[in-house]
Parts: C-alpha cells; sequence; structure tokens
C-alpha cells in the first residue's frame, strides 16, 4: 500500500479498537481492495469481521439482499444500489459500521449519464439509515480511480467513526 493508504487503513483500524466496533465491506468496483488494505495491517482480526466481494449483480443480491427491483429501477451503480449494499453488509455481519461502494473504473463502461469514475459509496452504521455519497473521480485509468475509491472509502468510515464519539 502506498500514497498514505497504510495509515489511513490503520487510523480506520485503531478508531473502531477504540469505539469497540467491527467493520464490514460491500465492494464492487474495487474488488476487494478495501478489505485487503485493512487485513494488510497486523491485528486487523480485532476490528474487521469480513468483506463482501460482489462484483455481478446476482451477488449484490444474493450475499447483501439488493432487491432485483433496484438493479433494474436504477442499476447497479446508483445511490440506491450503495445503500442497500451498505445495509445488507449490517445486516449479514456482526459490523457494527459496513463501507460500500459501487462504480465505473473504466476502461470502458462509462455513459453520459453515469461516466467513468463515477463511484457511489454507501455507509451503514447499525441501528441508523444507510447514507450515500456520489463522487467522480478523473479518468486517470483503472488504477487511480479504484485506489482513489478506497482512499475516500475509509475517509468516510473514519469521519463517521469519529462522529459517533
Amino acid at each position: 500500500m502506498s500514497d498514505g493508504l497504510r495509515e489511513l487503513a490503520i487510523d480506520f483500524l485503531e478508531a473502531c479498537t477504540r469505539h469497540g466496533i467491527m467493520a464490514a465491506t460491500a465492494e464492487s468496483c474495487t474488488g476487494g481492495m478495501i478489505i485487503a488494505a485493512l487485513t494488510d495491517i497486523p491485528g486487523s482480526s480485532s476490528a474487521v469481521d469480513r468483506g463482501f466481494i460482489t462484483y455481478s449483480n446476482e451477488a449484490k443480491m444474493e450475499m447483501l439482499g439488493v432487491s432485483e427491483a433496484t438493479l433494474a429501477a436504477h442499476g447497479a451503480v446508483s445511490r440506491e444500489t450503495a445503500l442497500e449494499m451498505a445495509s445488507g453488509a449490517i445486516a449479514n455481519s456482526r459490523a457494527s459500521i459496513a463501507l460500500a461502494v459501487t462504480g465505473i473504473a473504466g476502461p470502458e463502461g462509462g455513459t453520459t449519464e453515469k461516466p467513468i469514475g463515477l463511484v457511489w459509496f454507501g455507509l451503514a452504521l447499525r441501528g441508523q439509515p444507510a447514507v450515500a455519497e456520489k463522487w467522480v473521480f478523473p479518468n486517470n485509468g483503472r488504477h487511480f480511480i479504484r485506489r482513489e475509491t478506497v482512499r475516500h472509502a475509509l475517509k468516510i468510515g473514519l469521519a463517521a467513526i469519529s462522529q459517533t464519539a
């Protein structure tokens, strides 16, 4: 891990540990990079419950309970899907915080309405409604978009934990 991601992952894990909570991830466009960043840190098992890699729509439905109607109406890369992914990760784990991402990392797949670099972030805290946030990263290549998605997911997770203090 580079570009400060290791330090950000450590900060996130330390915040989880301080607050006595476990984390889960629900990842599409990152394909497990968030959970990998967390589990690369020794001792992460005290704060990480599990990661769901739900690249296909079928996986989103089967593992997280994302509704077929949501996917049909809004698509996999949408606010609604990100919310359901985050909620599903909480519902199907022991975690108290879940980070979810769904987006278009490229190099193909973008449209005018959903360009390459579009990522929806979902965040769920146990006992609270999930929230979602939209980012459009510069199309500086697939690796860049995925790395910055990991960075932003960890930042919003850290901010959410800090606000619960």
